[in-house]
């Protein structure tokens, strides 16, 4: 890529970065490692990192404490980075990007048009972390970024396992071990284990999952009723839509938790068969082809109905494609 972080710097005093709402293991590792990358390469200026609180599986990540959560009024910072997301997804970090001198925005998502004055977005990436890697000067890196851009992309390759990871990606996390971080633990503790109350509510989820079009398509729901009780915040509900989609003979799953009355944050996971991107774009949401969400209104099973319509537009277009293919054949 030619595109140079630090020559885009340029001579800023006050340097930002955000990453989305609800921020998942690329955004915080994206907005962790360039906030070490920028404080080592330009130690006279000041850099700040905005986010809402991440999970406590990210505690270990040098930066973490130093995050801001509350949003304070800030001046205007001349450099501003918006990181693993489109600009309308910043949360309280929003005015910082609109009163910023110069913005920078670094993505992956196909449904990123680019906000920034500056946008780099590569839906052919694997996570925002891998983008990053490639754009910082290498020898420059240390054992504490690797570890941060290591998080973030084994949490959007799922480990390495999803369709989005390439040989590149592989031989970038090969370099990245080698800075002698414990990347087992790291995997095991981020992204494999969970609490007791997240495996309860996982379990519960899983057992009132309801299948739907003729069986490859799943879904299931956590009322606010069923998070108060448990005392589970958004956050503990990661990983239950990529359990969903790993039963036997599931192309397209679904968790839906409530937000609000008649409300819902929607996830979705999906096969090669539903673009997944294209039925969140219907409901103003966005993603990748197999990993994708939006926000939805009205009770759960007319969220259902929504959704399935789309779904099933997308699987007959697939059949269609597919039979063309083989008749080609």
């Amino acid at each position: 890529m030619s595109f140079d972080l630090l020559e885009e710097c340029g001579e800023a005093k006050r340097i930002g970065i955000a990453g989305h709402v609800r921020p998942d293991g690329d955004c915080v590792g994206a907005c962790l490692g360039l906030w070490q990358y920028l404080v080592k390469c330009l130690p006279g200026t000041e850099t700040k990192v905005f986010l809402e609180k991440p999970a406590d599986i990210f505690n270990g990540i040098k930066g973490v404490g130093e995050i801001c959560s509350d949003f304070p009024e800030e001046p205007p910072f001349d450099v501003f980075f918006v990181l693993d997301t489109s600009t309308d997804r910043l949360g309280g970090a929003e005015k910082y990007f609109k009163a910023a001198g110069k913005t920078v925005n670094i993505d992956h998502h196909v449904s990123n048009a680019g906000g920034g004055q500056v946008n780099i977005i590569r839906p052919d990436m694997g996570s925002t972390c891998e983008m990053i890697y490639d754009l910082l000067d290498t020898q420059r890196l240390d054992r504490d970024m690797a570890m941060a851009l290591y998080v973030g992309i084994i949490h959007d390759t799922g480990v390495f396992q999803y369709s989005n990871t390439t040989p590149e990606t592989l031989e970038k996390g090969a370099k990245l071990i080698g800075y002698g971080f414990d990347f087992p633990n790291l995997i095991l503790e981020t992204f494999y284990q969970k609490t007791y109350v997240q495996a309860q509510v996982m379990g519960r989820a899983l057992m009132e999952s309801i299948r739907f079009l003729g069986g490859c398509c799943i879904v299931s729901s956590i009322d606010r009723k069923t998070m108060d009780f448990y005392n589970v915040e958004p956050k503990d509900l990661d990983g239950i839509v990529n359990q969903l989609r790993n039963i036997r003979g599931i192309d397209c799953a679904i968790f839906m938790y409530e937000t609000g009355v008649l409300e819902y944050k929607v996830s979705m996971r999906s096969s090669e068969k539903v673009n997944v991107a294209q039925v969140a774009a219907y409901f103003g949401g966005g993603g990748h082809a197999k990993a994708a969400g939006c926000n939805m209104t009205g009770t759960f099973h007319d969220c259902v109905n929504n959704l399935s319509l789309h779904i099933e537009n997308e699987l007959k277009k697939w059949e269609t494609e597919h039979d063309e293919r083989n008749n080609s054949h």
